[in-house]
């Protein structure tokens, strides 16, 4: 199963990470170096949850990331199911 939020669209995304070797300056260190960069992903915050969508009388089952779970407490279950029927995905 692909790693994307259903609500908010969310996915995993490309990046570095990072070999650092040195003393920062704050320390009175000459500064910190980057001495290699290696390829990484960084994974969206998925959870597979059950809300009681009360209009129809039953559960939803989504995967979705925390932050569309804080969504769905500000605008309410029913307005995020609507958004999403509307762009045509099944709930």
């Amino acid at each position: 199963m692909s790693k994307v939020c259903q609500v908010t669209g969310k996915r995993p995304h490309r990046g570095y990470k990072y070999a650092i070797r040195g003393i920062a300056k704050k320390k009175k260190g000459i500064g910190l170096k980057v001495t290699g960069k290696t390829k990484r992903r960084f994974q969206p915050n998925l959870i597979r949850k059950k809300i009681w969508f009360a209009e129809e009388g039953r559960f939803v089952s989504l995967r979705m990331s925390t932050s569309a779970m804080r969504t769905i407490d500000r605008l309410g279950i029913a307005k995020v199911v609507r958004g999403m029927r509307a762009e045509g995905k099944k709930v």
